[in-house]
């Protein structure tokens, strides 16, 4: 789903999820990413100021109500409170019957706004059975680090969903290096953007669903947009097998390069 969300109106903005839901699930999709902060809208400064947190379980209630009424499993971004007190960005994948499976709080956080609002977080992704594929999360920023991905395939991830709220000006990211993070890490990668004006903010849009061989299977435009393409476990089994990436990497190799280069800077 690539769409304009509207800064703080929730009720608005479910809204157009209930609609991208309905219209995915009548067109045989199972599951519906959606992009970074939708649900509330990208504006972290205004979000952290103006959104009462009390609000959140009521947000993710409805959005699970969404999923299970069109059964359709669905991928939603928002922001949480951690039992210290601490705002972060985060993305949770409901199952069809809007069950939660797996939750994710972004580790790289981009720009002051962000830095301001919400605190980063640690854990590495996880990866859960969604569908009968092995699927993990990651938002926005995080992806334009190749560790992320390495890590959720590494952990036996064939899709990596990624919710994005990229601004205009930044082509390059989902045109080529999401194509790259699909290849190197061999899995299928899908990167859901906002699009238009919200808050300030000119969003890029372009978002893209890319290949295990870093072939893009869908893409957007500038405009609001629902992407579809078909993905599977053979596929990144397939990418796999042909070029064992994965199974090639030498980790500790890496490690003495650190370690290396960490002495060479205190020396």
């Amino acid at each position: 789903m690539q769409a304009n969300s509207s800064v703080l109106d929730i009720e608005r903005n479910c809204a157009a999820i209930d609609r991208a839901a309905r219209t995915a699930a009548e067109a045989g999709a199972a599951v519906l990413l959606t992009p970074e902060l939708y649900a509330v809208g990208y504006a972290p400064l205004r979000v952290r100021a103006e959104l009462d947190p009390g609000t959140l379980p009521g947000i993710r209630r409805a959005l699970a109500g969404i999923a299970a009424t069109h059964r359709i499993a669905l991928v939603y971004s928002l922001p949480a409170v951690t039992g210290e007190g601490e705002w972060q960005i985060t993305a949770t994948v409901l199952d069809s019957r809007g069950g939660e499976l797996l939750s994710y709080a972004k580790v790289h956080l981009f720009g002051p706004e962000e830095r301001k609002a919400f605190s980063p977080a640690e854990a590495a992704p996880a990866v859960v059975d969604l569908g009968g594929i092995k699927t993990s999360l990651a938002i926005c920023y995080d992806v334009e680090f190749p560790e992320t991905a390495r890590a959720a395939a590494a952990a036996g991830a064939d899709l990596l969903l990624v919710p994005t709220a990229l601004a205009h000006g930044f082509e390059s990211v989902p045109q080529v290096l999401l194509r790259a993070r699909a290849l190197e890490s061999q899995l299928t990668v899908a990167y859901a953007n906002h699009s238009g004006e919200e808050d300030g903010c000119t969003f890029l849009g372009g978002s893209v669903i890319a290949g295990p061989d870093g072939e893009l299977l869908a893409a957007a435009g500038p405009g609001p947009e629902l992407l579809y393409a078909e993905v599977s476990a053979e596929a990144a089994r397939q990418a796999r097998e042909a070029v064992p990436y994965l199974r090639e990497r030498r980790p500790a190799v890496y490690r003495a390069w650190d370690e290396a280069a960490g002495a060479g800077k205190l020396s």
